[in-house]
């Protein structure tokens, strides 16, 4: 297990030194949880023209659900496992790029933005790809893009990151199967094609 440890540090600095300042900017924005509101708000209105307002209603409750298991999850992670944040780590504060002004909590196992982020995404293609097809793969693609940002900007090691795309992912296929046998059972009558 240390080697493994070990390896995902090593890994960590050759990624976090691959960035410069000329895209801090723009993985800043990625990073930002603020910054997706309007891509949340495309898939609410996405859901609302595929599924009806009652299963967007539905959804609205899934997804709150499924925020608050990751949050809750990646905390418990955090502070069971206190492997420190690699900007927290004092082997590596001279060998890496921290782009946030501060570096956030002091432990960093796993990433809930890279969780959150792919449970999002995976619940979201699930529900809606059946209508809109290969387009909800840029969901996938989003995703990826926010959980290499904690990379980047020097907060989470590659193995936080992996992690919170397995549990995100996992969590976001249960989130909408339940999603589905829920609307099967209380709104038999809004079903769709293909659901």
């Amino acid at each position: 297990m240390e080697g493994l440890l070990e390896l995902d540090k090593e890994l960590f600095v050759f990624l976090n030194n691959l960035g410069s300042p000329t895209f801090d900017g723009f993985w800043m924005f990625i990073t930002g949880k603020w910054n997706a509101i309007p891509l949340y708000a495309f898939l609410l209105f996405l859901t609302y023209r595929t599924l009806g307002w009652k299963q967007t209603l539905v959804s609205l409750l899934f997804v709150g659900l499924l925020i608050t298991a990751t949050d809750q999850l990646a905390n418990a992670f955090k502070y069971g496992f206190e492997r420190l944040r690699p900007c927290h780590d004092p082997d590596l504060f001279e060998r890496i790029r921290l782009v946030k002004p501060r570096c956030g909590g002091k432990f960093g196992y796993f990433s809930a933005h890279a969780s959150n982020s792919f449970a999002m995404a995976v619940f979201f293609f699930r529900l809606l790809s059946f209508k809109w097809g290969k387009r909800m793969l840029a969901l996938l693609f989003w995703a990826l893009l926010v959980a290499y940002s904690r990379i980047y900007i020097g907060v989470h090691f590659p193995l936080d990151v992996v992690t919170g795309i397995a549990i995100g992912s996992g969590l976001g296929i249960l989130f909408s199967l339940l999603f589905k046998k829920a609307v099967e059972r209380y709104l038999p009558d809004t079903l769709m094609p293909g659901q």
